[in-house]
């Protein structure tokens, strides 16, 4: 039985090292893909929530409890980037 192991061993073993070089190299690859997957989702992301007028508009009130007293209910949110209310200050 170790025998059959050791030919096999020797057998596999010119083509274990590119194996293994091209499935480390691979893995850093996608943790890198991942990575800046990440980063652009997050540049996105936040390129989108600058655009709520919100905070500039002449109807904001800075309350918590009562952000716009004309659009209440998408004050603050994506819903309200094209707000027909918004007035600038």
């Amino acid at each position: 039985m170790f025998e059959f192991l050791y030919y096999l061993k020797n057998a596999i073993e010119p083509f274990l090292v590119p194996l293994c070089f091209v499935c480390a190299w691979g893995l850093i690859f996608l943790a890198g893909w991942s990575i800046l997957g990440a980063i652009a989702s997050t540049v996105s992301r936040a390129k989108q929530m600058h655009q709520i007028p919100c905070a500039n508009c002449a109807f904001f009130t800075g309350d918590y409890h009562l952000k716009c007293p004309v659009q209440p209910k998408i004050a603050l949110s994506e819903e309200a980037i094209d707000c027909i209310d918004y007035r600038p200050r």
